[in-house]
């Protein structure tokens, strides 16, 4: 069984990634304060909430910015790493084309095969979905465990689980770090 990277760490001004995200859905807006100061304590929020307009998506993202910061966690912006600096975010979020240039930063590339892994040359760490079925894309094929270890472990580089996981899944699936959207709806 391939061995997992145990060390989340990341070189340059980032620190240690969080080992637990949440990532920002318009399914888990009514929960994400209570979330974010119940997560532990230098975890990590991925802002999407791409159903919003541009405007409410910045009032919103600046709202979520200060409970986040408050607990000591990360931020990073889904989108450019231009518009993450605009809007104060530690970090962007996105596939590896996404995130190719834009100046320094944490980039969190997306990631659901070895091509995709292989692309990620500017990535700090990769997000590896889906582990397994979610609510966001019912039906739709999954890792699964066996797959995810083999691509996590071809990755060089720190590997965040997503896709149906919770602090559960995470534990028997070996991974040091996960993100979820649902998981934090309960």
């Amino acid at each position: 069984m391939p061995r997992l990277k145990q060390d989340i760490r990341t070189p340059g001004p980032h620190g240690a990634l969080p080992r637990v995200w949440v990532l920002s859905d318009a399914r888990n807006d009514a929960v994400l304060e209570a979330a974010l100061r119940h997560l532990p304590r230098g975890s990590g929020l991925v802002f999407r909430h791409y159903h919003l307009p541009e405007g409410e998506r910045r009032a919103r993202f600046a709202a979520l910015a200060r409970i986040a910061r408050a607990r000591g966690h990360l931020v990073v912006l889904s989108g450019t790493m231009r518009q993450a600096r605009a809007w104060g975010a530690d970090g962007a979020y996105g596939s590896a084309a996404l995130l190719a240039r834009g100046g320094p930063g944490l980039r969190l590339v997306t990631a659901h095969s070895l091509t995709e892994i292989t692309r990620a040359r500017r990535a700090d760490a990769l997000v590896l979905s889906p582990v397994f079925p979610t609510r966001s894309h019912p039906g739709g094929k999954v890792l699964g465990p066996l797959r995810f270890r083999l691509l996590a472990a071809r990755a060089r580089l720190p590997v965040i689980a997503l896709g149906g996981m919770d602090a559960r899944r995470a534990s028997r699936l070996g991974t040091p770090a996960w993100a979820a959207i649902d998981a934090f709806l309960r």
